[in-house]
C-alpha cells in the first residue's frame, strides 16, 4: 500500500497510530513505504541502510523475490484452513527443516514467544508424565530472554524487566543461574527439574555467545541426570550466527529447540522441533493453534529456508560478521564487540548512549537497535557485503564522535 493511493499525509498516517493504537515501541520517525534486499524506503524514496531486519527476521533480503513468490502464489490457492486437513506447504517445510537440523519432528505456531510456550509445555508434559507430577522445573539463565506470554516471560531471568514488571506473580517454576557458569546452572537443578532452557547467543541480555564449554557442559550434565536441554534459536536460528542453527557452533543437540524470525522471511512464524521420544508428549487435545503451520507461512517460509541454504548465506554471515566486528572494535569509545555471525553487539563505555547512538544512526538513514544502557546491536539481512558493512561503520563512527564532542 503507498501513501499516494490513500490521499492522506505522512502525519495523517502518524497522527492515526497514535489516535487508536496502543503503543509499547519508541518509534522511529520514519514511515517505511517499501523495501528491498539491505534498505528500507520511506514515502519520499529516501532509502535507509537496514542493520536490523525486521529484528532479525529478513535474513535473505527485506522483499526477497523467491519469498514474495511464494506468498503470492500461496495466497491465490488456499490463503487459511485449521489443521484438520493437509495441506502441502505445511508438509514439505517440515521435511525440509527436521531433515535440515536433524530432528525428528516439528510443531508449527506463529511466533516465537509461542514457540517457547509450546517448548516450556511439552518439556512440562513431558517430565510429569514419565517421572511424577513434581518434575516440572525448569531452570533458565538470568538476563536471558524468551518472550512476552506467562510461560516465556517467567522463564526469562529479567525480573526488572518491563516485560514482567506490573503483572503479578511470575508462572511457578522456574529458576535462574548466571549464564556461562555451568557448576551455577548444576547448583539451580533440584530433583524435580526437567529441563535446562538456553539462548545459544543472549540477544536481549547484551549479544552474549555461550562459551563451548558452558555448552557441551549443559548437555553433558542433562543427559547424564535424565533432563532435557532446551534451546531457544528464535534470533540465532537459519543462519544468522554463521551455522544453520547456533547449537552447531558446540556440537551439540537439543532435545527441543525453538526458531521463528528468520524462518519467515518476513512472515509470521514459529515452531518447535523435538526429539521423538519427548514429542511423544503433545497428544490429541494437549496443545493446539489456529494460525500455527499457516499455508502462506509454510509457503514462505519453505522459499526462505531454501533462499539461505542454496545461497550459503551461513558462510556469509560468519564473514560478514568477522569484518563488521574487527571494524567496530577500531571505533572510538568501544568497549567490547561481541557477537556470533550476523548477530553483533558494540558496547560503549559510560560516556557513550546507545539509545543516543541508535537515534544518530536513524538521523543519517542507518536503522540499528540499542539494548541496555551502552550497547547497539546490528542484526542486518545476511545478504550484505564489505561495502554495506564500511557505510554502517562509518555512519556509527561519525554519530559516536558527534555524541563525544
Amino acid at each position: 500500500m503507498k501513501l499516494k493511493d490513500t490521499g492522506l499525509t505522512a502525519a495523517d498516517i502518524k497522527a492515526k497510530v497514535k489516535k487508536y493504537m496502543i503503543e509499547t515501541y519508541e518509534r522511529f520517525d520514519f514511515l517505511a513505504e517499501t523495501a528491498k534486499d539491505q534498505y528500507m524506503y520511506d514515502e519520499k524514496g529516501t532509502a535507509y541502510l537496514d542493520f536490523y531486519a525486521g529484528i532479525a527476521v529478513n535474513s535473505a533480503g527485506n522483499c526477497n523475490e523467491k519469498v514474495v513468490k511464494a506468498v503470492q502464489d500461496q495466497a491465490a490457492d488456499i490463503m487459511q484452513t485449521f489443521n484438520y486437513p493437509y495441506t502441502i506447504p505445511q508438509a514439505l517445510l517440515a521435511e525440509k527443516v527436521c531433515t535440515t537440523i536433524g530432528m525428528d519432528k516439528i510443531f508449527f505456531q506463529s511466533t516465537g514467544t509461542e514457540a517457547n510456550e509450546a517448548m516450556i509445555k511439552m518439556a512440562r508434559k513431558y517430565g510429569i508424565e514419565k517421572y511424577g507430577p513434581n518434575k516440572y522445573h525448569i531452570v533458565t539463565a538470568k538476563m536471558g530472554f524468551h518472550g512476552r506470554t506467562f510461560g516465556a516471560m517467567s522463564a526469562t531471568g529479567q525480573p526488572g524487566n518491563a516485560c514482567q514488571v506490573g503483572f503479578g506473580p511470575m508462572t511457578y517454576g522456574f529458576s535462574y543461574a548466571p549464564y556461562n557458569d555451568l557448576e551455577a546452572f548444576k547448583d539451580a537443578c533440584t530433583e524435580n527439574t526437567i529441563a535446562i532452557m538456553i539462548e545459544p547467543v543472549q540477544g536481549e541480555g547484551g549479544v552474549h555467545p555461550a562459551s563451548m564449554e558452558f555448552m557441551t557442559g549443559l548437555r553433558k550434565f542433562c543427559d547424564e541426570n535424565g533432563m532435557l536441554l532446551l534451546i531457544d534459536e528464535v534470533q540465532t536460528g537459519w543462519c544468522r550466527t554463521g551455522k544453520v542453527m547456533s547449537f552447531m557452533h558446540y556440537g551439540i543437540k537439543p532435545d527441543i529447540v525453538s526458531m521463528a524470525k528468520a524462518l519467515g522471511g518476513g512472515m509470521p512464524i514459529g515452531a518447535i522441533c523435538a526429539k521423538a521420544e519427548v514429542a511423544s508428549a503433545f497428544t490429541m487435545g494437549s496443545h493446539g493453534t489456529t494460525f500455527g503451520g499457516h499455508p502462506v507461512s509454510c509457503a514462505a517460509a519453505l522459499a526462505e529456508v531454501n533462499e539461505l541454504l542454496d545461497r550459503n548465506l551461513a558462510d556469509n554471515a560468519e564473514e560478514m560478521g568477522k569484518y563488521l566486528r574487527s571494524k567496530l572494535a577500531d571505533l572510538p569509545h568501544v568497549k567490547e564487540v561481541r557477537g556470533q555471525g550476523l548477530l553483533v553487539g558494540c558496547e560503549f563505555d559510560d560516556t557513550i548512549s546507545g539509545v543516543e547512538v541508535k537515534h544518530g544512526c536513524f538521523d543519517r538513514k542507518l536503522l540499528i537497535t540499542a539494548i541496555g544502557k551502552h550497547i547497539i546491536r546490528l542484526i542486518p539481512p545476511l545478504i550484505i557485503t564489505k561495502d554495506d558493512c564500511d557505510k554502517a561503520v562509518a555512519i556509527i563512527k561519525e554519530t559516536v564522535e558527534s555524541l563525544s564532542k
